[in-house]
């Protein structure tokens, strides 16, 4: 499954468009990189538990809107974005969002 954050896809021309995918996961802090990060923010520095979370929860938002794609019979989702919310001062919320559809290259020499 190809995803872009681009509109369309060079040397590419989009035949359907399917509509908007998405994949949601919203995860709880973990109590130990909460506690490390607690006590990281008296030194400063990178919460390297925290990073590490997030790009998880973002890997897996990711895989779920690329699996909602699939479903929908797309080979492609563009326009792709992130967004993300905090709930309760505890959750953590991460979107993965764009517009599934289906491409297929353009032949030697055409435009799109």
């Amino acid at each position: 499954m190809l995803v872009t954050t681009t509109n369309d896809v060079a040397d590419h021309r989009i035949v359907k468009v399917l509509g908007e995918v998405n994949g949601l996961t919203v995860h709880t802090r973990n109590v130990g990189a909460q506690l490390g990060a607690t006590f990281k923010a008296l030194g400063g520095g990178e919460l390297r538990g925290l990073t590490k979370q997030l790009q998880q929860s973002r890997a897996e938002a990711l895989e779920r809107m690329s699996d909602n794609a699939r479903d929908m019979g797309a080979n492609a989702v563009i326009a792709m974005r992130y967004d993300s919310n905090e709930l309760a001062n505890t959750f953590q919320e991460i979107l993965a969002y764009g517009t599934a559809v289906v491409i297929e290259p353009l032949a030697a020499g055409a435009t799109g």
